[in-house]
């Protein structure tokens, strides 16, 4: 028997009185409240030159755990690749649709949601297969951000926005150039050396969504922003050491040419 997964609540706009003191809650830029899943598990962060880095596992598909520390409920903007998760709009996070989390509450986001009913899997990809490549949206490939508002007034209201049918629209569809050109550059032959992470879309899964109208307070207590990138790129950055006996990268190979080395040219072997 299967069984339906709880429904999440999907922040659709602020309602905030624009002459509002503004918040005093202090900004945290900690991202013990954000965990990026692989099969179940939350992978390992590193820090770097101030930013905090994951790894990124080709082709494996990944859920973003976000957790509500707070007494009161919260709405999350969460993008990836600089795309809103719930539309995959480029906005401000004050502007974006958000997910909703009660008091103290964990939720896992899996995918783009694409409907109101279902949404597609997070995957690690190259850029070339990325969903941002196939939207033509690439500026800020690379990159998760979960910025946290709480809830002002704790009340919930239908939503009786005379624009509800344009924010209740489904993520942008490729258009048929866009997946002519994503199609061949997934074909392209890239060395893995050159390959940066991206998202793109994996498997359907069930994952329905409510909508709800929430006000909220105009200053975020939290924002997290996790680079991730292959492990390649990770020993580029310096962020992991390389792996012990793993071929070193070509120009630091060619870096350490030299010239001679004692002894007489060999005879190559007999073929038999």
């Amino acid at each position: 028997m299967r069984v339906a997964p709880p429904l999440l609540a999907v922040c659709l706009a602020l309602a905030a009185d624009p002459c509002a003191v503004m918040s005093a809650s202090p900004v945290r830029h900690a991202a013990g409240d954000v965990d990026i899943l692989v099969a179940g598990a939350p992978q390992p962060r590193y820090t770097h030159d101030g930013r905090w880095y994951v790894e990124a596992f080709k082709g494996r598909e990944y859920a973003i755990r976000l957790r509500n520390p707070y007494a009161v409920r919260v709405a999350v903007a969460l993008s990836v690749d600089g795309l809103n998760t719930i539309d995959a709009r480029e906005t401000t996070a004050a502007n974006a649709r958000k997910w909703v989390l009660g008091p103290n509450e964990t939720v896992n986001i899996s995918g783009w949601q694409t409907s109101q009913t279902e949404a597609r899997r997070f995957e690690f990809t190259t850029e070339a297969r990325s969903y941002g490549q196939a939207l033509g949206k690439t500026a800020n490939l690379g990159v998760i951000s979960a910025v946290f508002f709480k809830e002002r007034v704790p009340t919930v209201m239908p939503n009786t926005s005379n624009d509800s049918a344009n924010r209740r629209a489904p993520a942008p569809r490729l258009s048929a150039p866009a997946e002519q050109n994503a199609a061949a550059a997934a074909g392209a032959d890239k060395r893995a050396d050159d390959e940066y992470a991206a998202t793109g879309m994996g498997h359907r899964t069930d994952h329905a969504v409510t909508q709800v109208w929430l006000e909220l307070e105009d200053t975020p207590v939290q924002t997290v922003n996790i680079r991730y990138e292959f492990h390649l790129q990770l020993v580029k950055l310096g962020i992991l050491p390389p792996t012990p006996g793993a071929d070193p990268h070509p120009l630091e190979r060619r870096e350490r040419a030299r010239g001679f080395a004692p002894g007489f040219c060999p005879e190559p072997p007999r073929q038999r």
